[in-house]
C-alpha cells in the first residue's frame, strides 16, 4: 500500500510557507510525505524551437534548485524528503488535475488562503466558484489560513 501524499503548490505566494508547514505537520503525524508541485509556464517561442527548448530547460533548472531548497526543511520537518513534482502547463488549475489524475496516492491537496485583504487567491476562489474537478477523482482540499502562526498549525495539525 502506498504512503499517503499531501500535495502542496510550491508557488512564490507570500502564504506558501503555511501550507508547506500545515502539509509537513500532517504528513509526520499521519506516517504520509509532501510532494511539492512546481507548475513552469510553457515557452511561447514559435519560430526557435531551440530557443523555446534552452528556455525550458532554464525553467526546469530553477524550480529544481527552488525545490531542493524547500526540500531542507520539509526533511526537517518530517524526516523524509519531498517528492519534486514539475509540471509545464498552461496553468495552476490544469497542472493539479494533470498531476492529480496520474497519481493515486495522493489524498490531500493543501492550499494556503491569501493575507492581507487580497482575497483568498485566486486558486482557491477558482475551487469555491467552479468545484474540485480532477477528472475522476474526488480529493479533499484543505485550506489553511495563510497567516497562522507556528504554534497555531502544531495545534491544528
Amino acid at each position: 500500500m502506498s504512503q499517503r501524499k499531501f500535495l502542496v503548490i510550491a508557488d512564490d505566494s507570500p502564504e506558501f510557507q503555511a501550507a508547506l508547514r500545515y502539509a509537513c505537520r500532517r504528513a509526520r503525524s499521519t506516517g504520509g510525505h509532501v510532494a511539492l508541485l512546481r507548475v513552469i509556464e510553457p515557452a511561447v517561442f514559435e519560430h526557435w524551437s531551440g530557443v523555446r527548448q534552452e528556455i525550458e530547460r532554464q525553467a526546469r533548472e530553477e524550480a529544481e534548485a527552488v525545490l531542493q531548497k524547500m526540500a531542507e526543511f520539509v526533511v526537517a520537518e518530517t524526516g523524509v524528503p519531498p517528492e519534486f513534482v514539475i509540471v509545464n502547463a498552461e496553468s495552476t488549475r490544469l497542472a493539479l488535475r494533470k498531476v492529480i489524475s496520474d497519481d493515486p496516492a495522493i489524498k490531500v491537496l493543501v492550499l494556503a488562503a491569501g493575507v492581507g485583504g487580497r482575497g483568498p487567491g485566486p486558486l482557491v476562489a477558482s475551487i469555491a466558484k467552479d468545484g474540485v474537478k480532477w477528472g475522476a477523482r474526488k480529493l479533499p482540499v484543505t485550506v489553511v489560513p495563510g497567516d497562522l502562526t507556528d504554534e497555531e498549525i502544531a495545534d491544528l495539525a
